[in-house]
């Protein structure tokens, strides 16, 4: 099957996402700028989502450059990404509105860990339908980026109930080490 739908549907699905979280900042009834303060959790748990949707349309975008077509199983392990991401946005409005509170800041961390389980179960899918020896297995290849950040997610969830604020901080760094540029399939895919 062509992969030209696939695409064309997630990057909706993703940019709809993102116009829900930018919803979700409600607009102060006053025109001061102290009435800006009580939006500073909200605010910052939106830039940290925006810039997690934008890590996975970066490299979702990345996958589909290097695929040459989907068949089922792709198409679903897609859309098990597509569901966890559409969650974030409940995610972020919680945990912005409870001011990063234990329970928001844990299930923050649990639909990140789902996310990130759903990217590495499609990015296997893939290299299962391209085969070993493609250029998307060559370029992916053990994934220890993908792993380390699920490995950062469990311990950030189980810290959330300790101090919320080390486990944001977790949430952070792993989209830190993702926003250093991941250059794997570029770098196969200009060779």
């Amino acid at each position: 099957m062509d992969k030209g739908r696939l695409e064309a549907f997630s990057d909706g699905v993703l940019a709809i996402i993102l116009t829900i979280m930018v919803l979700e900042l409600k607009v102060p009834q006053t025109g001061s700028l102290a009435a800006l303060i009580p939006l500073a959790p909200k605010f910052l748990s939106y830039v940290i989502s925006f810039i997690y949707i934008g890590i996975y349309w970066n490299n979702h975008h990345h996958l589909w450059q290097a695929a040459k077509n989907v068949n089922g199983a792709i198409l679903w392990a897609n859309l098990h990404l597509l569901f966890w991401l559409s969650l974030i946005p409940f995610a972020t409005g919680w945990m912005g509105e409870n001011n990063f509170s234990t329970a928001p800041v844990a299930i923050y961390g649990g639909v990140l860990w789902f996310a990130g389980l759903a990217y590495y179960i499609l990015t296997r899918t893939l290299i299962t339908h391209h085969g070993q020896a493609s250029l998307l297995a060559a370029a992916i290849g053990k994934d220890i980026k993908g792993l380390w950040s699920l490995y950062i997610y469990t311990a950030a969830i189980a810290l959330a109930f300790i101090a919320s604020w080390v486990a944001t901080l977790l949430y952070v760094v792993v989209a830190i080490i993702w926003l250093i540029p991941d250059r794997r399939i570029e770098t196969k895919l200009e060779r």
